[in-house]
């Protein structure tokens, strides 16, 4: 494997493992604070349960994210030298400031597993809040970082010299707005989803019902209202990277000539040869008007930008389909829970939306994992956009290519190991966290 390639390969890897984790860590905690409140708002026991089955959950995936936190953080500094050396100045304010909202985060969460009897009940909830406060700032402190390398500012950059360098400028740049908020939706939806799915397989199951219908309502509930909410956000940030990157919109369309009443392309097989999609489905007008608000003013083509500062189209286009498609059918599963909540009380027991919802569990992941590959590919070939090119950024260590086979398999191990973990917190539901089941152990839960 060429040590270019295995470099990126090995960053991609870790991203794409990584932020599934970061996302947990956003949403699970708010999650567990809003049971937390119904269970003192409320006295009953079964919100207890939910509350410490999912505190559990939050420790073995907090654990899991910052070894692959860790692990991220030694790349940028081996493989993205000369990049840490010119960047690390300008954007580091939001990486110092998500160290911080990290470790604010662990203490709290130890704080939280360890209050149990021991607290204020109020102060103890707040300390779990604290949990998902944190969480969700490292996920935007992290974000702005990204969106620094999108919409580059904060500096002026002089005979390649980076030179006036202002952090705050640098942080509160012109992409983190948009990017934050479809992240932190994002978030909610994959999560969401993947939990509510996960109660709803156990109620199909007819195991714990009672406990799991509770659990599942707050989990579905957040994951539809954010599903909703997303298209939004998507149309916020098509808009912004319309003016800030026209290649990757244009790149995410697989749309190559600049043209009036622009289409919206649904679909497609791209020809990068040819520049054409064969067997797409178009929308007239639909492009102009997401990027423009009207369905005239002509979005440009890829072919305005050189060959060689033009993303990997078909890569970007399917990934943008795939996340497009999935969030689509998400939107339209919250859609089917909010109107059985408001009108069709009814459908709350059918074995149909529970099997929508287990249907769901990986998709709001993979649509996730699809929008950052439109995210990072669709800025290539820049790191930081139209000041410094990956090429020029990446300094591969002596057997990067071995390197990445190892973190593979560490990843891989990693996984097996969460996974498992889950499974068996799932399993002791009846005796360490559903009070109405009858093999519910009362001594061990006084401990705990």
């Amino acid at each position: 494997m060429d040590d270019f390639i295995a470099a990126r390969s090995q960053m991609a890897l870790s991203l794409g493992f990584h932020i599934i984790f970061a996302c947990i860590g956003m949403v699970l905690p708010i999650f567990m604070a809003i049971s937390h409140f119904k269970y003192l708002r409320t006295k009953n026991e079964i919100y207890k349960g939910i509350t410490k089955a999912w505190s559990k959950g939050i420790a073995i995936l907090f654990a899991t994210g910052a070894v692959s936190g860790t692990m991220l953080s030694f790349e940028l500094g081996l493989l993205w030298p000369k990049f840490m050396e010119h960047a690390g100045p300008i954007f580091g304010m939001p990486f110092s400031l998500e160290g911080t909202a990290f470790f604010v985060e662990a203490i709290a969460l130890g704080f939280y597993l360890y209050g149990w009897g021991r607290f204020n009940p109020w102060f103890h909830w707040f300390t779990g809040l604290l949990v998902g406060i944190s969480g969700l700032a490292s996920g935007v402190l992290v974000v702005a970082a990204n969106a620094w390398m999108n919409s580059p500012a904060g500096f002026d950059y002089i005979n390649g010299q980076y030179l006036n360098i202002d952090p705050i400028k640098a942080m509160f740049n012109d992409a983190w707005f948009s990017q934050a908020l479809h992240m932190i939706l994002a978030a909610f939806v994959a999560t969401g989803f993947a939990i509510a799915g996960i109660h709803a397989l156990m109620i199909l199951k007819k195991k714990n019902v009672l406990f799991h219908t509770k659990a599942f309502k707050i989990a579905a509930i957040c994951a539809s209202i954010a599903a909703l909410l997303q298209p939004l956000s998507g149309d916020i940030s098509a808009k912004d990277v319309t003016k800030r990157q026209p290649e990757k919109l244009a790149a995410m369309e697989a749309h190559f000539n600049t043209e009036p009443s622009t289409p919206f392309i649904v679909g497609g097989i791209v020809d990068e040869k040819n520049e054409k999609v064969d067997y797409a489905l178009k929308i007239p007008g639909m492009l102009s008007f997401l990027a423009h608000g009207d369905f005239k003013t002509p979005v440009k083509g890829l072919n305005e930008f050189p060959k060689q500062d033009r993303p990997p189209v078909s890569i970007v286009h399917y990934s943008f389909q795939i996340m497009i498609t999935l969030g689509v059918l998400l939107m339209i599963i919250g859609g089917l829970y909010i109107i059985a909540l408001i009108k069709k009380r009814s459908w709350l027991q059918k074995k149909w939306l529970f099997k929508l919802f287990v249907f769901a569990i990986p998709l709001g992941y993979i649509a996730l994992e699809a929008g950052w590959v439109v995210t990072e590919v669709g800025r290539q070939p820049w790191i930081i956009y139209r000041v410094m090119r990956t090429a020029e950024a990446v300094t591969p260590m002596p057997g990067i290519a071995y390197s990445f086979y190892l973190f593979t398999g560490i990843f891989i191990s990693l996984s097996l190991i969460v996974t498992f973990l889950i499974y068996r917190q799932i399993k002791m539901v009846p005796k360490l966290y559903d009070p109405t089941d009858e093999n519910f152990n009362t001594k061990i839960n006084k401990i705990l």
